[in-house]
C-alpha cells in the first residue's frame, strides 16, 4: 500500500473511535449501558455476588462471538494511545518481554458516607486506583475488605512484527468502523465515575525487596511500598488522611506532555521501553492479570481484551512513593528508586491494560483465522478452500522467488522449504525441524542482500534482518540480561517471538578483531542456529529459553555461523540498477497474489505430517542401497536432511503424508545443491 493513502486513512480513523460490539439487539448502546455491566453483576439484592467475575469473562466472551465484534475494539496496535479515553474497552496484540513480581490489590473495599455513616461495597478488579463519591472515604479496616492477587507483565509490540500486518490489521478496522454513521466510546465507567469521583491512590502495592548479595539472592523480604498521607500537589477539597488523596479530579485527556511527565519524575534521561529491537515503535504495557496467569511465559504472543488505564493520578502517586523512599538507607533509596521508576513508569508512556480476556496466539498474519488447530467450521472450511488451490499459488511463490534470486530456481526451492520450517518437536535437546538455510554466492558491495530482505519482509508476519559487522558485532546487546538494581529483564536482538525470520547478512563482514562481547554474540548466534535456545543472563547463572527462530545467511563463502544446508547462488542475471529490478518484481505482484503467498507460508507451518510404515521401509532400503554404492557418500546426518528436505517439500505441496514421488525428487534437489558446492570447491578451493 502506498504509505501517503495508508497515512490518510490513519488520519479519517482517528475521527471515530468504534463501538466495539455488532449491531444485533443484544448490544450494548450506550456508555450508560457499558457502565452497568460490572456493578450489575457485583452486586445483588442479597448482597455481593460470589460468581459475578464469571459472568463478567462470560459476557465479554459471548459479545466477541457476535459478528466481527474483535474488529469494532479498538486497538493499541493500530490507534494512538492519545486518542483513546481512560477506561476504555480495547485490544492489544504483543509480546510478553518480562514478568513482575505478584501484586496485591484490594478485590473488595468498603466506603464509608462521612455524614450518613452509611457502608458501600465496591470491587478492586480491573482498577489501578480506588473509587468512592464525595463525602466517601475507603475504611481500610473494614473487615468486609478481601486482598486479592493478580500478575503484571511488561508486554510490548511483537518485535519486528511487518508493516503489511499493521496495514491490513488497521485498514480492516477501518472498514468496519466506516459503516457507522455515528460511533462510541465504549468507556467502561463501572471502574470509574469521572464527574463524581474521589481518588484513593492505589487499589494494589507490590512487593519490595531489599537489595541483596549473591548469597541472599534466593531470600526476599516483602515489605509494602510506603506512600505519603497527603497529596500536596492536589487541589484541596478538605483535610482527609490516610490513604485518600483529598482532590476533587476531573478527568484529564491522555495526550498530557510526556515530557512533562519525565521532568514530574526527575528521570536523569528518557525512559527506556525495552524493546528487543531497535527502531521499534508503539506503546509498551503494563498488563495485569487475574486468572490463569501461568498459562503466560516470556515470549509468548498475546492477545488481549480488556480496560485501558492511563490515570494521571498514578504518575503524582509513584513520585510520592519515591519521595517516600529517600528517607531510608541511601544505598537502598538508590535502588528501590530504580526499580519503582521501571515498575510505575508514567501512564502516559507505559499505559495498563486491566484483562478481561486473553489467548495465546499461534501466528499473527491477519489473512488467517488466529487459531489454526480449532475444528470449528469457518476454519476447516478456510483451510481447506485454500488447500484446494494450493498448486497455482506454489508455482507462482517460486516464480517470484525465482526473480527475487536472479533467476536460480534451485535457490528458490530451498528459500521455500525454509520458509514454511518451523521446530515441530524436540527429542532430548534436538529440535526437530528446523532448517537454517545459508545462501553462499551473494554478490559483494552490492545492494542484493538488502533487497532480498525486502523481499522476504513483504512475505512473512515478523522478520529482522541482522547486519553482521564487527561493530555491531562487538556492541549491540544479543542476549537479555537481568538488571537487578531495577528487578527487570533488559531485552536483547535475540529475544524473538516463535516464527521470526531472522536475516542474518554476512556480506558486510570485514576483516576485524572480535572483543569479548563480540565473540558471546557470535557464540549465542551459533546456539540460536544449533539448538534453538538462547540463555539470557542471570548475572550468576544461565537460563535456557528455548525458541523457534527462522534463520536465513546470506555470504559471499560459506557462513562463519553453522547452517543446515547450504545453497550457492548461481545468478542468471546481473541487473544493473538492483533497487529498480527489486521494486519493479514487487510492483508486478497483485496485492491479492501477495496475501496469497503470505497466507500460503504461515499456514503450511502448522499442518500435521507423518510417514507411512510402507514408505519408512523403503526409505530405509534406499539408504542401504545408498550407502552400499558409497559408504563415504551418505552418513546418518544427510539421511536426516533428506528426511527434513522430504517433509518440507511435501508440506508445500499441501501433502500431509511422504510420497515416493516427494522422497525421489527432495533426492534430486539434494543431489543438485551438492553437485553445484562440488562445481564451486572445483572453482574455489576453500568454499566448502
Amino acid at each position: 500500500m502506498d504509505y501517503a493513502v495508508y497515512g490518510i486513512l490513519q488520519a479519517r480513523i482517528l475521527e471515530w473511535v468504534p463501538f466495539p460490539f455488532s449491531r444485533g439487539s443484544s448490544q450494548l448502546r450506550d456508555q450508560t449501558q457499558v457502565s452497568c455491566i460490572a456493578g450489575g453483576f457485583f452486586t445483588t439484592q442479597n448482597g455481593v455476588n460470589p460468581d459475578w467475575e464469571k459472568k463478567v469473562i462470560e459476557y465479554f466472551k459471548e459479545k466477541l462471538k457476535e459478528n466481527n465484534a474483535p474488529k469494532w475494539v479498538p486497538s493499541l496496535n493500530e490507534v494512538p494511545l492519545h486518542y483513546l479515553k481512560p477506561n476504555s474497552f480495547v485490544k492489544f496484540r504483543c509480546m510478553v518481554q518480562d514478568m513482575f513480581d505478584p501484586e496485591f490489590y484490594m478485590g473488595v473495599y468498603e466506603t464509608v458516607n462521612r455524614n450518613t455513616k452509611a457502608r458501600v461495597l465496591h470491587f478492586g478488579k480491573y482498577r489501578d486506583v480506588a473509587e468512592c463519591g464525595p463525602q466517601q472515604e475507603v475504611d481500610l479496616n473494614s473487615p468486609r475488605t478481601t486482598t486479592l492477587e493478580r500478575q503484571t507483565f511488561y508486554c510490548v509490540p511483537v518485535p519486528g512484527e511487518s508493516t503489511w500486518v499493521k496495514e491490513i490489521s488497521f485498514i480492516s478496522t477501518f472498514l468496519f468502523s466506516r459503516s457507522w454513521k455515528s460511533f462510541f466510546n465504549p468507556s467502561f465507567n463501572a471502574y470509574v465515575n469521572a464527574n463524581q469521583a474521589r481518588v484513593s491512590p492505589s487499589t494494589s502495592y507490590t512487593p519490595s525487596r531489599h537489595k541483596r548479595s549473591y548469597e541472599d539472592d534466593e531470600d526476599m523480604d516483602l515489605q509494602p511500598n510506603k506512600q505519603k498521607d497527603q497529596h500536596t500537589g492536589a487541589r484541596q477539597a478538605g483535610n482527609v488522611g490516610g490513604l485518600q488523596w483529598c482532590g476533587e479530579p476531573k478527568r484529564l485527556e491522555t495526550e498530557a506532555s510526556s515530557g512533562q511527565q519525565l521532568s514530574s519524575l526527575n528521570l536523569s534521561s528518557p525512559f527506556d521501553l525495552n524493546f528487543p529491537l531497535p527502531g521499534e515503535k508503539g506503546p509498551a504495557c503494563l498488563v495485569k492479570v487475574y486468572e490463569d496467569w501461568d498459562c503466560f511465559k516470556v515470549n509468548d504472543v498475546l492477545e488481549l481484551y480488556g480496560i485501558l488505564s492511563v490515570d494521571p493520578v498514578l504518575s503524582i502517586l509513584n513520585n510520592d512513593e519515591r519521595d517516600a523512599s529517600s528517607l531510608l538507607d541511601p544505598m537502598e533509596c538508590t535502588d528501590m528508586a530504580e526499580e519503582q521508576r521501571v515498575h510505575s513508569p508514567p501512564a502516559s508512556l507505559v499505559p495498563r491494560i486491566h484483562v478481561v480476556l486473553a489467548q495465546k496466539l499461534q501466528h499473527i498474519n491477519p489473512l488467517l483465522p488466529a487459531c489454526l488447530n480449532k475444528e470449528e467450521g469457518k476454519t476447516c472450511k478456510f483451510v481447506s478452500g485454500f488447500m484446494s488451490e494450493l498448486s497455482p499459488v506454489r508455482a507462482e511463490l517460486l516464480g517470484f522467488l525465482t526473480h527475487a534470486l536472479l533467476g536460480d530456481s534451485l535457490a528458490a526451492e530451498y528459500l521455500i522449504l525454509h520458509l514454511i520450517s518451523t521446530v515441530y518437536t524436540r527429542r532430548d535437546v534436538l529440535p526437530l525441524g528446523k532448517f537454517t538455510v545459508n545462501l553462499s554466492g551473494c554478490p559483494r558491495n552490492s545492494t542484493f542482500t538488502e533487497h532480498l530482505y525486502r523481499i522476504i519482509q513483504h512475505l512473512v508476519p515478523a522478520s529482522f534482518r541482522l547486519q553482521m559487522t564487527i561493530e555491531n558485532m562487538n556492541h549491540l546487546k544479543f542476549i537479555p540480561h537481568k538488571d537487578y538494581a531495577a528487578n527487570r529483564l533488559v531485552s536483547g536482538l535475540l529475544q524473538l517471538p516463535s516464527h521470526t525470520s531472522l536475516v542474518i547478512d554476512e556480506t558486510l563482514l570485514e576483516q576485524g578483531q572480535l572483543d569479548t562481547a563480540g565473540v558471546h554474540n557470535v557464540t549465542a548466534l551459533s546456539n540460536l542456529i544449533t539448538w534453538q535456545k538462547v540463555d539470557y543472563d542471570f548475572s550468576y547463572h544461565q537460563m535456557e529459553f528455548p525458541c523457534n527462530i527462522n534463520v536465513f545467511i546470506t555470504s559471499e563463502g560459506r557462513s562463519l555461523l553453522p547452517a543446515d544446508c547450504q545453497i550457492h547462488l548461481q545468478p542468471q542475471l546481473m541487473p544493473p540498477n538492483m533497487e529498480e529490478y527489486m521494486n519493479s518484481l514487487l510492483s508486478a505482484v497483485l496485492p491479492s497474489v501477495l496475501n496469497k503467498f503470505r497466507i500460503y507460508l504461515t499456514l503450511l507451518r502448522f499442518l500435521d505430517y507423518s510417514i507411512s510404515d510402507e514408505i519408512t521401509k523403503a526409505v530405509e532400503d534406499d539408504f542401504v542401497e545408498m550407502r552400499k554404492n558409497d559408504p563415504q557418500s551418505i552418513t546418518a546426518d544427510d539421511l536426516h536432511q533428506l528426511l527434513i528436505v522430504a517433509r518440507f517439500l511435501s508440506l508445500s505441496a499441501g501433502q500431509t503424508t511422504l510420497s515416493r514421488e516427494r522422497w525421489l525428487r527432495a533426492k534430486q534437489l539434494e543431489s543438485l545443491r551438492r553437485a553445484r558446492l562440488q562445481q564451486q570447491k572445483c572453482v574455489n578451493g576453500n568454499e566448502l
